[in-house]
């Protein structure tokens, strides 16, 4: 099959691309390349991936309609999944026109882009900081998400909304993807896990925020991608809506959301010990409050993954982090 995948050069867009391209299909990618962390790292996973002979990469920003809208059609892709975005909650605070830019603007210029399907599925990456502080825990796609607490979310609850629509007025399949705190190797280097790994490597002390009481559906790589590859061969169908008392009833879009998480919370004294035992050296820590716009906990409910797929994310933390671990020192040569 032919996948355009925007965000190849990311960590799971990077990740999704390869296990495709392994399973012999054609994939186009994009991605914009952008500074927002580590370029010769998404330099490194481009290149991994152009030495399969079916992969074919574009630079380009999301925001550049024009070039986006041509790369799509001289793709003629059967599958869509949209994983490109200005990622990270805390920054969101820094540089807010970036995530309007790259999320909404930029989402709105790939589903412009597609009007001239349709295709056989489409899907969009969403997030579990959609949920904010909701204290109805676990997080199940059907609860209200209409409280973001950082810029990020919202502008990732905009782009499940675009999709929505998207499937309203195009009738195309869609699958909004909830992810649930993502990480294994070839990561971002802004997440914690990186973070923590290479400063008590390197003899650094760690930033805690909220003193380590928050708590995370940690979610290893390798389940995300599985979770992916078995949703992307069961596209949603368009529910019946029976009509009530006589009256019209305007039919459903063929649209759903898919929590990717586990639901085995851990809290983060427990993610940093698993870390510590990993290396091999007790971290030195800086106990900082809590950053605008983070949340006390995550916690997916996996029903809903599990009754589509009949799977759901299993590896231990333990053993994705000894991987990550593995790999940072292999990749820095520490």
């Amino acid at each position: 099959m032919r996948f355009l995948v925007t965000g190849t050069a990311g960590f799971i867009g990077f990740h999704l691309a390869r296990r495709l391209l392994a399973e012999g299909h054609v994939v186009v990618g994009i991605d914009a390349m952008t500074a927002y962390y580590s370029q010769a790292l998404k330099q490194r996973r481009q290149a991994m991936l152009a030495e399969f002979p079916k992969f074919a990469g574009h630079l380009c920003m999301l925001e550049e309609a024009e070039r986006l809208a041509a790369i799509v059609a001289d793709a003629g892709p059967e599958i869509v999944i949209h994983l490109a975005a200005q990622a990270g909650v805390r920054y969101s605070a820094v540089d807010p026109g970036a995530y309007i830019s790259s999320n909404v603007v930029g989402t709105f210029n790939l589903l412009q882009a597609l009007r001239a399907g349709p295709y056989p599925h489409l899907l969009v990456a969403s997030t579990s900081a959609v949920y904010g502080a909701s204290k109805q825990m676990p997080f199940e796609e059907t609860q209200p998400t209409d409280s973001p607490r950082s810029l990020y979310a919202a502008t990732k609850k905009a782009t499940e909304m675009l999709a929505y629509n998207f499937a309203c007025q195009s009738g195309t399949p869609t699958t909004a993807l909830r992810l649930f705190t993502v990480y294994g190797p070839w990561g971002r280097p802004d997440m914690a896990i990186f973070k923590f790994t290479q400063n008590i490597i390197e003899g650094r002390p760690i930033e805690v925020y909220g003193s380590g009481r928050m708590s995370r559906d940690f979610t290893y790589i390798d389940d995300v991608i599985e979770a992916i590859r078995r949703l992307i061969d069961l596209p949603p169908g368009a529910p019946a809506i029976a009509d009530q008392e006589g009256a019209t009833a305007l039919p459903e879009p063929p649209y759903r959301v898919v929590n990717v998480g586990g639901s085995q919370p851990v809290a983060l004294e427990t993610f940093i010990a698993d870390i510590e035992a990993a290396i091999g050296r007790k971290a030195e820590r800086h106990n900082l409050p809590m950053q605008p716009g983070d949340l006390p906990a995550t916690w997916a409910s996996a029903a809903r993954l599990e009754q589509l797929i009949g799977y759901k994310p299993t590896t231990p933390l333990t053993a994705g982090i000894r991987a990550f671990v593995t790999w940072y020192r292999e990749e820095y040569r520490v």
